[in-house]
């Protein structure tokens, strides 16, 4: 007799699909990939290619045993022969109904998620049912071997999967290198095939020692649950899956939770010579956190004191310290940038999270903060939100300080400790405080005569970005001018932004998209034209390799806009971030989630100040000027770029 399997025949087709989805997650993407993000994507990529695959199986084996006792199949057939044959015949039938179901569905743009994920259990039943199919003709052929051997089962119970599915991963590996177009980023793979091939062989072989391993715990709960207590053996099988998935599940929420608090607590790591000595000494009051200032120094976290001791002096500043940590302090006061004397001393107010303990507290601070600098005299108040750390992008708030001759004030709200990535869960809070306080404002200035308004313009990178938009959602291009913002620039928009698609997506009416433009660099928005770049009063900056604007959920089963056929070739132009995605990539179900999960992470390059992925550092200086329509000369503009990139060489140099 045939012993026990090693493991179960849906997690066999699992290995079989996941072992040839491998050569795929090699290919081209939006950045450059070390060896450790290429194992990251193989194994997150096939590990759930694996387990769809295996969800799937069981699906049609349910089927299967559901149709057994239906179909006619001869009478002296037992109940195992007729569920076999039965799952055989859904297996094969599904093939043609979910490639049918996808070519009939088809790719839309700005389609539903309902459409993507039928057209996706569509796509993965199909292959399911092809995988099993192949499987079984394997199987046929090693249960004839079995027999002729006399091997008493031994070769017919090995996980025929394994050796298919490497099988499967060499060969599709092999033709995506001879099919791949050559490119100006370097392939992997491509340049060590043999490395190539074994890491994909790897990933197989490991996904396949823990699919044993999980495989035989949830075997001997079924075995003893089923003697023990009410239920089948089969019952007690399929919870034991469902409690190796709770544990960890469990696990990974405990690793989380302290990952979370180490993190928060880290931003209470304040930099040398960012001490309580340092309020007063590199502030002035028109700073928060000064000894004048209503917001303590205490509680403005790392990047708040980074954020109001970078503001840029009216005059060259003689009487403080030469030198922070070993490095000389450049000379870039206004005077001196601009060749003129400055108006003003610029204003930059910062209110942390642990500034006032709720949202609404946190507003009235800002605003008390607004009435004790007189911010409301300034020409220009620029509102940032900040990213998940509170930080604010420091060259975009020179450039105004400079082209306002200090003229201006800036409001920052902090609405999180976290990273980025790990701060999405903020977005809520931080829409309703950034709201309030706008609404606040714009009560204010309505009661000022319109000559002495000033401009009141929002500045927002990355998730910033992101919860300065979500203010808007719902209201289209009516949104910023219901809450009176004369002008806004984005950077790095992420792609979950739901005010982003309301402004790219199907048509709206309270849509004005000639008000809006989203560019990659300077030269494509003046390229919209004299009279189109005036009319843009809310500009989105997104450069097309940035990870952190295509990154979404949506990726695993829908095709973007991006990868289609119309995508916009790729374009070098110097000193821009270059234009176009690449020839080769092409989107993959669950695999370019995972590709744009590691673009993300190196969308930007540690020690470099040049425009590529979500670095915008660069690009800032014109489209400062352009957007908020400030008067600066273009001999003005070339001092501020180069000033622009002294003050981050040392801002780098002394907090980084």
């Amino acid at each position: 007799m045939a012993g026990r399997e090693i493991v179960g025949r849906g997690q066999q087709v699992g290995l079989v699909l996941a072992s040839a989805a491998v050569p795929g997650t090699f290919t081209r993407s939006l950045s450059e990939r070390t060896w450790i993000d290429q194992g990251l994507i193989t194994g997150l990529a096939t590990g759930t290619h694996f387990l769809l695959t295996v969800m799937a199986q069981d699906a049609i084996d349910a089927g299967g045993g559901a149709l057994s006792t239906a179909l006619p199949f001869p009478a002296g057939w037992t109940d195992q022969q007729r569920e076999q044959a039965a799952t055989l015949l859904l297996d094969l039938a599904v093939v043609p109904l979910g490639f049918g179901l996808v070519a009939y569905i088809g790719h839309r743009s700005n389609e539903t998620a309902a459409r993507g994920l039928l057209r996706q259990l569509g796509w993965r039943t199909a292959v399911t049912g092809l995988g099993a199919t192949v499987l079984a003709a394997s199987l046929a052929t090693t249960h004839w071997l079995d027999q002729a051997v006399g091997a008493d089962g031994k070769i017919e119970k090995f996980p025929l999967a394994i050796p298919v599915g490497i099988a499967t991963a060499l060969v599709l590996e092999n033709i995506r290198q001879r099919e791949t177009p050559a490119e100006h980023y370097s392939d992997p793979a491509k340049s060590s095939p043999l490395l190539g091939l074994a890491a994909g062989a790897g990933v197989v072989l490991t996904l396949a020692g823990l699919t044993i391993g999980e495989a035989r715990l949830a075997r001997e709960l079924g075995t003893v649950g089923s003697r023990v207590l009410p239920g089948s053996e089969t019952t007690w099988r399929r919870a034991g899956h469902l409690l190796a998935l709770a544990a960890v599940t469990v696990g990974t929420n405990q690793l989380w939770k302290r990952a979370m608090n180490g993190i928060e607590s880290g931003t209470a790591q304040y930099d040398e010579g960012m001490d309580e000595s340092a309020s007063g000494l590199w502030t002035s009051p028109y700073q928060s956190g000064d000894p004048a200032s209503y917001v303590p120094w205490s509680t403005m976290g790392r990047e708040g004191r980074r954020h109001v001791v970078t503001w840029v002096r009216p005059e060259p500043l003689l009487d403080r310290p030469a030198e922070l940590k070993g490095v000389a302090r450049p000379e870039l006061s206004i005077k001196t940038v601009m060749k003129v004397e400055a108006k003003a001393t610029p204003i930059a107010i910062f209110v942390g999270l642990d500034s006032a303990p709720t949202a609404t507290e946190r507003v009235e601070l800002a605003l008390k903060e607004m009435d004790r600098t007189d911010a409301w005299s300034r020409e220009l108040i620029m509102l940032t939100s900040p990213t998940g750390t509170g930080y604010v992008n420091y060259v975009a708030i020179a450039c105004a300080q400079y082209m306002t001759l200090g003229n201006m004030a800036s409001v920052t709200l902090q609405y999180s400790k976290r990273p980025s990535p790990l701060s999405l869960t903020k977005v809520g809070q931080a829409k309703e405080q950034n709201r309030l306080l706008w609404l606040k404002i714009l009560e204010r200035v309505r009661l000022m005569a319109p000559e002495d308004r000033p401009k009141v313009v929002i500045f927002g990178e990355s998730l910033g970005a992101h919860t300065s938009q979500a203010a808007f959602e719902g209201w289209g291009t009516l949104g910023p001018q219901a809450l009176g913002i004369d002008r806004a620039l984005w950077i790095g928009t992420p792609e979950g932004s739901k005010w982003r698609h309301e402004l790219v997506g199907r048509e709206r009416p309270d849509v004005d998209r000639s008000r809006v433009a989203v560019v990659n660099d300077y030269e494509e928005f003046l390229a919209l034209g004299y009279d189109a770049k005036e009319h843009a009063h809310y500009v989105l900056l997104s450069h097309d390799n940035d990870g952190v604007t295509k990154f979404g959920a949506s990726l695993i089963n829908r095709r973007p806009d991006w990868l289609g056929p119309d995508r916009p070739r790729v374009e070098e132009l110097p000193g821009r971030s270059p234009r176009g995605i690449p020839a080769s990539m092409r989107w993959r179900p669950v695999t370019t989630f995972f590709q744009l999960l590691v673009d993300m992470k190196n969308a930007q390059l540690p020690g470099s100040y040049k425009p590529w992925g979500h670095d915008y550092r660069t690009d800032l200086p014109e489209f400062i000027r352009d957007v908020y329509d400030l008067d600066c000369t273009d001999e003005q503009l070339e001092a501020i770029k180069v000033a622009c990139e002294k003050r981050e060489q040392f801002r780098e140099a002394v907090f980084d």
